[in-house]
């Protein structure tokens, strides 16, 4: 009989409970900065509007790129302020802040020595990895929901509720505007999972939690790159991040919905691939830290 067999009342089910590896991650200080700086990031952005229009006065100055437009319409609206903090977080901010959780959730565990005594306890592998992995997204959503909410409420009270504007349609009534946005939230917390599953299964395959989280970051940047390579041609389209902008179909009328099935679509698929791996490589694998 084995050791687990003869354990009385020992059920794996009830090892490493949820709610008690949120609150191990709620005391950590990555998660309490990564989710203050969630927080504090429309304040800046809404400080430097407040800075930027009572110093260059009436001169509006010239717009470069896709985000100057929206950027000019930010102050037109909370639902506007709200999507551009959004969107000049989407391309690197939260793709960061989503590594941070995924990629340092399980390599600091094994680079502080604690991995081998939680399996020890025993907690099943294949339990291990799916409370980590929870948990992580958990924390990830809140940091999106705390980012938005905080600009909304912040924008809101400062620029009013108004109608969503759109640099590529009309205006879009406030209720419809609002559930947009919560469109384009959406969209981006599945695009980001392709992230989340990197950074997951690096951390099952280093003891180093900064290699975990850089190296999904960097890839990401990588596949970022590449993808501004028009010589690729369709190639680009196996990338994973092809499809990230694709959220700008929310703001369209009617909404443009085919290249966002296609970048859910595909965000699933690497997100499983990557997760697969990582659940794979994790229950075979010697521990030792």
């Amino acid at each position: 009989m084995s050791t687990v067999e003869a354990a009385v009342g020992y059920k794996a089910s009830g090892t490493l409970p949820i709610w008690a590896e949120v609150r191990r991650q709620a005391s950590r200080r990555r998660t309490q900065m990564a989710l203050g700086f969630m927080v504090l990031l429309p304040v800046i952005v809404w400080a430097a509007f407040e800075f930027g229009n009572s110093s260059r006065g009436d001169d509006d100055g010239d717009g470069g790129g896709s985000f100057s437009s929206i950027a000019d319409l930010a102050t037109s609206g909370g639902l506007n302020f709200a999507l551009f903090c959004l969107a000049v977080s989407a391309g690197f901010l939260l793709v960061v802040v989503v590594a941070l959780f995924f990629g340092d959730t399980v390599a600091s565990e094994a680079s502080w020595g604690s991995l081998r005594y939680l399996l020890a306890i025993p907690v099943p592998r294949a339990r291990l990895l799916g409370v980590k992995l929870i948990v992580a997204g958990l924390y990830s959503l809140l940091a999106l929901f705390l980012l938005v909410g905080t600009a909304l409420l912040i924008g809101t009270v400062r620029y009013g509720w108004s109608p969503m504007g759109s640099t590529i349609a009309a205006e879009i009534p406030p209720a419809e505007g609002l559930a947009r946005l919560l469109g384009i939230v959406a969209y981006l917390a599945v695009t980001l999972l392709v992230v989340a599953g990197l950074a997951f299964l690096l951390s099952v395959l280093t003891d180093a939690a900064l290699g975990a989280v850089g190296g999904a970051v960097m890839l990401w940047i990588l596949s970022s790159i590449l993808n501004q390579i028009e010589a690729l041609g369709d190639l680009r389209k196996v990338l994973p991040t092809y499809y990230t902008e694709a959220w700008r179909g929310m703001l369209s009328t009617p909404i443009q919905s085919d290249e966002l099935a296609k970048g859910a679509i595909s965000a699933v698929i690497y997100a499983t691939l990557f997760w697969g791996l990582a659940f794979y490589r994790f229950t075979r694998k010697d521990v030792t830290s």
